[in-house]
């Protein structure tokens, strides 16, 4: 994830430049999940890297799962990752 931090065009500098809470995990060497946690029912994962070429190009899947219980689950994680990143502040662009 270092380089969310340094590269000038990164999702994570759209996101923090648009006012979005944004954390970055450099506990991990990688973070290579795609993972979109809608509510508390509804999560959406699979390999689709929510880019164009993802859409119009590439052989992706993507599932999305309505179920409580796996929601928690994925939830739960997403906390616990968070508990050991920092917030991301975004670049001055």
């Amino acid at each position: 994830m270092k380089s969310q931090r340094t590269a000038k065009y990164t999702s994570a500098t759209f996101l923090a430049n648009a006012g979005i809470p944004t954390y970055i995990d450099d506990r991990h060497a990688i973070a290579h999940n795609k993972i979109m946690i809608i509510d508390k029912e509804t999560v959406i994962t699979g390999s689709f890297n929510f880019t164009k070429a993802a859409e119009e190009k590439n052989a992706e899947n993507l599932l999305i799962i309505r179920n409580k219980d796996l929601a928690k689950i994925y939830t739960g994680n997403w906390y616990k990752h968070k508990e050991h990143s920092e917030v991301y502040q975004g670049r001055g662009y």
